[in-house]
């Protein structure tokens, strides 16, 4: 049989972000953003789903067969991955994140001032965007271990599946995830506000119920943090207020204006070392940009945020000028990044 496990061990030993395999190809590492073979010889589907069973409960086992799609956590050693299995070309397929052991500080994430400032805040909603891979739950993670260490807090996380796992500190931390200690994100809001929480995490806001959900507990004095999968803070606030119809989006876009403290749009981008470094697109909802969302105005914040830097705020083509004026990534990297016909 397949020995699955020596595959989660190299993800392990080499470093990686992701390990993947699919029946019928090449086993993969990503390190450093790139993709890098592990064995010469392609995986064969049948070995691949049965040593996949053996990491599987009987109801993920279920689960897995009536829908073709599953996430879930899987733990080796005092390593946690988040996994999601899925069907192409009638093979199965594996994806898993690697999980870091230690929760990065803000200072190895390179935090800008108004980032850390945002884990101060006592209510409101706080929004983490990008791409997948970005590094948007790691972000988020640093700043709930900010707010443990440095404030007496009770602090729900609703995730699919946990991922970084928290030790209380000067907070109580309550971790739940969907499907095994909860249904769903939107079901779990409904009775977390029961739960005398400050500081409540959602994985992400998938459907309408869950967005409404998040706005009114951001309204009634609790900091939420949450993430989306946009490139930019503009198109964040878009992709909310979409997610409605008709009417609705009036009210939704006045909540918003009212409970949104900040997006934090992120990339990661290449360094010279071989590593990579987050560059940041910031909006801090700004009483001029509260005006613009209550408004409709979407397409004057990127403006806003271009004029707004005593208030904390960055462009992310600011943000990679500044890496690579501190000279933490080439200026090919950088004209990438920020689109060829731009000087940089």
């Amino acid at each position: 049989m397949l020995e699955l496990k020596s595959y989660f061990k190299d993800a392990i030993k080499q470093e990686a972000s992701d390990l993947h395999l699919v029946g019928g190809e090449l086993p993969m590492l990503r390190i450093e953003g790139e993709l890098k073979e592990l064995d010469e010889k392609p995986l064969s589907n049948k070995d691949l789903e049965a040593g996949i069973n053996e990491l599987l409960t009987k109801e993920q086992q279920a689960k897995y067969a009536e829908e073709k799609e599953l996430d879930f956590g899987f733990q080796l050693d005092d390593t946690r991955f988040r996994v999601n299995l899925h069907q192409q070309s009638e093979n199965i397929g594996l994806s898993a994140r690697v999980i870091p052991t230690e929760i990065p500080t803000p200072e190895d994430l390179r935090f800008e001032p108004a980032l850390l400032e945002m884990t101060n805040l006592l209510d409101g909603l706080v929004l983490v965007t990008g791409p997948t891979g970005c590094g948007k739950t790691t972000t988020i993670a640093s700043m709930i271990e900010e707010i443990n260490k440095t404030r007496k807090a009770h602090i729900i996380t609703i995730e699919d599946p946990i991922e970084f796992a928290y030790e209380d500190k000067k907070s109580l931390i309550e971790q739940r995830e969907i499907g095994v200690d909860t249904k769903s994100f939107a079901n779990a809001l409904k009775h977390v506000l029961r739960q005398d929480p400050n500081v409540i995490l959602v994985g992400e806001m998938r459907d309408p119920e869950t967005i409404a959900t998040v706005l009114t507990a951001a309204e009634t004095g609790h900091l939420v943090f949450s993430t989306l999968h946009t490139p930019s803070a503009a198109e964040a606030v878009e992709r909310i207020v979409d997610v409605f119809e008709g009417s609705k989006q009036k009210q939704i876009l006045i909540q918003l204006s009212s409970v949104l403290r900040g997006v934090v749009a992120q990339q990661l981008i290449p360094s010279k070392d071989g590593g990579r470094v987050p560059a940041r697109e910031i909006l801090i909802n700004t009483p001029a940009v509260a005006n613009l969302v209550r408004n409709n105005e979407i397409g004057q914040i990127k403006s806003t945020i271009q004029t707004g830097v005593k208030e904390g705020m960055s462009t992310m083509e600011n943000s990679v000028k500044k890496l690579l004026k501190e000279g933490l990534i080439t200026e090919e990297v950088a004209a990438n990044r920020v689109g060829m016909n731009k000087k940089i």
